[in-house]
């Protein structure tokens, strides 16, 4: 799917109506993975296009969408993987894909980090997540939850953090960075691909702006 403004992609998750109208307003290409169909037609959308094997997505919403719905059988990746590697967009802001099953919300956050080189957000009640690109300069305040999971061994600097990442070997089942604070603007330089960084959900723009200024790891980093 080729979009040459920003994509919102509805998955089968829950999506609060004020996270898809926001969302709606900075990536107005509607794209659904799978059983997202139903949640966009439910919030009175209709997607421009349906990506995914297809096992979630009633009849009904079948039927609606008709040749807008493209199946990929294969059962090797999730839906938001399939749909997420056959967008060509500037950025991705993801909905339903946070808040509802945990397994469905680990896998989610695996291909985020998976695909660190596309710009991709997903937007929950009360976080905006997105993997980490080389150097991330963005606009939090004072006070703000800045936390940093990683989805692989990885290693960075910081400026403007309560609690300086310098030095440390962060690991999925190691050392983590949850509920670290931010003083002000943060700079983060990551030297691999591999950590999520997670803010307020209120911080969606700002989050936005930042990951768009920065640059991306490229072809290794997928």
């Amino acid at each position: 799917m080729d979009s040459g403004t920003g994509v919102t992609l509805a998955a089968g998750g829950p999506i609060r109506p004020q996270d898809f109208e926001e969302s709606q307003e900075l990536a107005p290409y509607l794209v659904a993975a799978d059983g997202g169909a139903d949640r966009a037609l439910e919030l009175g959308a209709r997607p421009a296009a349906v990506i995914g094997d297809l096992d979630s997505i009633t009849q009904s919403a079948r039927t609606e969408l008709g040749t807008a719905v493209h199946h990929i059988a294969e059962q090797d990746s999730t839906d938001f993987d399939k749909a997420l590697r056959n967008i060509n967009a500037p950025f991705v802001l993801g909905l339903g894909l946070l808040g509802g099953r945990v397994d469905h919300e680990l896998s989610a956050l695996a291909v985020l980090a998976r695909r660190a080189a596309m710009p991709c957000l997903l937007i929950g009640p009360e976080d905006v997540i997105f993997a980490a690109p080389p150097l991330l300069d963005i606009a939090m305040r004072a006070g703000d939850r800045f936390s940093l999971f990683p989805f692989a061994p990885v290693a960075g600097r910081s400026v403007g953090l309560k609690w300086p990442i310098d030095g440390i070997e962060f690991a999925p089942i190691g050392r983590g960075g949850t509920s670290n604070m931010a003083l002000g603007p943060v700079r983060l330089e990551m030297d691999a691909p591999g950590m999520l960084v997670i803010v307020p959900r209120e911080r969606l723009r700002e989050a936005l702006a930042a990951r768009l200024a920065a640059g991306a790891w490229g072809a290794k980093a997928c």
